[in-house]
This record gives structure tokens, sequence and C-alpha cells, in this order.
């Protein structure tokens, strides 16, 4: 029987130079850093190369790491990190929508209907500021506790619940101004 080992003991370990523990913390996450940089950026291309660049730096980066919060809040720390500058190297504040329906295809092979409203949504995302954007991300579609994505985002819980509030409260006005 294999003893499984968390991902704070591998990330130490990787940090100290050990490719069989950064091998399994890339084998665990990559698909959680590429999910949150597509859900972020909405451009297949772009959250590949985010992907791609938070994997390189992932070396360099471990040697920061001090195990005071949970691996993968920190690795979201890092991968909304990476977005945002992207999002500011490419001179923008939002990414163009080109790619909305990719994504939904990617994410969701479902019936026309729920198509539709997973399109919708992305644009409504992408009208958002990219503050609130990032927190919807974080807590809607990482179903993360509003404690964990003020973590990652570093600011405080009740500035979530605000935001989420704001989100919630824009997205109203999108729907009844669509019908």
């Amino acid at each position: 029987m294999r003893m499984t080992t968390d991902d704070n003991e591998l990330a130490a370990r990787a940090g100290a130079g050990d490719r069989d523990a950064f091998r399994a913390l890339l084998e665990r996450h990559y698909d959680t850093v590429y999910r949150v940089a597509l859900r972020v950026l909405a451009n297949t291309a772009d959250a590949e190369d985010v992907t791609q660049e938070v994997c390189c730096s992932l070396p360099r980066r471990l040697k920061s790491f001090r195990g005071a919060s949970r691996f993968t809040t920190w690795l979201y720390r890092v991968a909304v990190n990476a977005c945002r500058d992207h999002v500011r190297k490419a001179g923008t504040m939002r990414v163009a929508h080109a790619g909305h329906a990719e994504v939904s295809a990617l994410l969701h092979d479902e019936r026309a209907e729920t198509g539709r409203q997973i399109g919708w949504m992305y644009e409504a995302l992408a009208d958002l500021s990219d503050d609130l954007r990032e927190t919807a991300v974080l807590v809607v579609a990482e179903d993360l506790s509003h404690a964990e994505a003020a973590s990652i985002l570093d600011v405080k819980e009740s500035t979530i619940s605000w935001r989420m509030h704001e989100v919630r409260k824009k997205l109203k006005t999108m729907a009844v101004l669509d019908q």
C-alpha cells in the first residue's frame, strides 16, 4: 500500500530540488492552473501560455513557499497573479470576447440552452472589472470559500463578500437588459 504525500510536503521537497516531487505536484495541479487561467482569461491560447509560464517558473517560485497556507491556496495565487501579469503585458484591461464559444465547448458539452446560458455567463464575466471577475471565478467556478479567495487575492474576507454582492447585482442588471 502506497502512502499519499501531501502537497505541502511535496512542495518543500520540490523546492529543495527533488524532481520526483516536482513531477508529482505538476501531475496533481497542472489541470487546476490551466482551468483557472482559462476561466480568468477566457482564451485558450492565453491560458496555455500562462499555464506554461507558471509551470516553468514553479521550481524557482517553490523556494518561496513556506507552507503557511495550503499549497493549493498558494498555487491559486500564483496562477491568478500570472493571469494579471499576462493581461498587463498585453496592454489591455480585458481580454477580447473571442474564444468564448470555444471555452464553452471545452468546458461544457451540454444542450443548446445550457450552452447559451454559459455563453451569456462568459460574456457577463468579461464585462466585469478584473477584481470582480477574478473573485467570481474563484468563488463560483472554483468553489472556493470567501476566506480562501481572500487569501489568494490578498484582500479581506469582507472584501470578497462585497465583491460577490457586486457581481450578483451586476449580473441581475445584465439579465434584465438581455430580456
